[in-house]
This record gives C-alpha cells, structure tokens and sequence, in this order.
C-alpha cells in the first residue's frame, strides 16, 4: 500500500511528500499523530521543497555570474557602505515602489558582489530576476537583431521584476546599444526597477554615451527617484594580489 502512494506521489511529481513520507510515517506512529496532523505535516513538506525548487530556478535563470548573498557582504572593512543602506536594499521596498538602484565605485570594491546579494535576496523572496554584463547586453542586443528575434529579448529584459546590468563604462557603447538601452528602461520607468552598476559617476558617463540627447533621456528615465549607493575603499583584487 505504501509503496503504491509513493508511486502515486512520483507520478503527480509530489517530490516533497515522497522524501518525507517514512519519517512521517514514523513520526505519526511514535506521536500518536491524527490522520490531520499526518496530512499537514505531508502537505507543508510539499510546499517547502516547491519553494526551494522555485528558489533555485528562478536563481539558475537570473544567470548571475558569482554567487553572493547579503549575509556574505563585507561591512567590516573601510567601506562607504553602511548597514542602514543594506538593510533598505534588503526589504526589496524598491521593488514595489518601484525605484532604481545606482551602485557606483572604483573597481574592485564590491558593486558586483552587492547587485548579486540583492538579486539572490530578490530571488529567493519570489522576484523574477535577470543578471546581465553590459558587455554581454551589447552582444545579446547585437545577436538577437541579427537574427530576427530582438523583440523576444527585450520582452525578456522588460518584463523581468528586477532587471540589473552590471559595470556599464567598461567601453564605450555603440549607437544601437545606447538606444536599446533608453527603449528598455523608457518600457520599464517607473513599472519596474532597474539597477545598474558603474566605476563611473554620473557626471562621466558621457564618455561611454556619446549622444547628449540619448543620454539625457537615459538619465531622465533612470535618476528619478532613484536610490543612489556610492562605495569606496580598498579594491578587494589588489588586497587578494598583496597576499600573493
């Protein structure tokens, strides 16, 4: 009989029920357990694990490229970072709002590490999160126009709950990019939030937009409201090269 639910249980893809049924089976015996304390118990099992599995996808999907969480984020070092800052990022309240996040520094002093934290937290609060270089927004951009499915990518990139694009002004960008780049957030303002990295200050980024106009309307779409992080300190590289 047993072995028959746990084949039931497979086959209705019940994984949470079917790992804990013996322990359950087992607690219910010991306990004393009512057929409803049974059936909770085998229930809330199923939920749990279809919340993990649901986590970690939706974590495989925003393709970030380190792993990082906010727990992990270095507050104990000489950073401008405060944990007031983190706390605010880490309620997600930007998400509902929605607000845009700037997250600005030298290299090598975390602004990577802090977008993942946020998009991990964002994740696993049940946030469609999409992680994205601009280096890599420039080539996805560039490829998907190529062959014909450009509007399936940014219906992607608009629809995703936190978008973040990490270390723009590597280069300069070119003139298709600039202008994906204003269709995107122009789609999301003020729908969705939006963060981007940069070791640029604001006052910089005409050298990897070279278009006044185009960057006007950029940063029209991008600062209102926006919840700025400006982190400073020693490059965490050239600490890891020192110890060498």
């Amino acid at each position: 009989m047993i072995e028959q639910t746990r084949a039931m249980m497979q086959k209705m893809k019940f994984f949470g029920m079917m790992d804990t049924l013996d322990l359950r089976l087992h607690e219910a015996r010991s306990n004393s357990w009512s057929h409803g304390d049974f059936i909770s118990a085998l229930i809330t099992d199923e939920k749990i694990s279809r919340d993990d599995r649901a986590t970690k996808t939706r974590i495989r999907v925003a393709k970030f490229r380190t792993e990082a969480t906010l727990e992990k984020l270095d507050l104990t070092s000489k950073r401008t970072i405060s944990k007031d800052q983190v706390q605010q990022l880490k309620s997600l309240k930007f998400l509902t709002e929605p607000r845009n996040v700037l997250i600005l520094g030298p290299t090598g002093v975390g602004k990577t590490f802090l977008a993942t934290a946020i998009g991990d937290q964002a994740c696993r609060d049940g946030y469609r999160v999409l992680f994205m270089g601009m280096n890599m927004f420039i080539e996805e951009t560039t490829i998907s126009r190529a062959a014909g499915n450009y509007l399936r990518l940014r219906d992607r990139l608009v629809r995703v709950d936190l978008l973040i694009l990490d270390d723009l002004g590597i280069k300069p960008l070119p003139t298709s990019a600039i202008q994906d780049l204003y269709d995107i957030l122009e789609e999301r303002y003020q729908n969705k939030a939006t963060m981007i990295t940069s070791q640029l200050p604001l006052e910089n980024w005409k050298e990897v937009i070279d278009d006044a106009v185009s960057l006007e309307a950029i940063m029209d779409r991008l600062i209102h409201g926006v919840i700025k992080v400006e982190i400073k300190g020693e490059s965490y590289r050239k600490k890891r090269e020192t110890k060498k």
